[in-house]
């Protein structure tokens, strides 16, 4: 799994302090949510060139790794 810290940031004065792709204001929810609305790496490229194939990963990385710890947690 791609590490997420590398790309991703959380800045309480950004997005209401939302886990933010480094350099954007570019929320993990955006993210999530363009791939929930049918969108593909691909497509998330070409709308957000400011965005690298990794960077968008990472957004999956960190979903997957808060998913498996609240998993844990239950």
């Amino acid at each position: 799994m791609i590490d997420y810290k590398k790309y991703l940031s959380i800045n309480a004065n950004v997005r209401f302090g939302k886990p933010v792709v480094n350099g954007t204001r570019i929320s993990v929810y955006d993210v999530l949510s363009w791939f929930a609305n049918g969108m593909s790496i691909s497509d998330i490229l070409n709308d957000f060139p400011e965005l690298t194939e990794e960077q968008v990963k990472a957004c999956l990385s960190y979903a997957a790794d808060k998913e498996h710890k609240t998993s844990i947690a239950s």
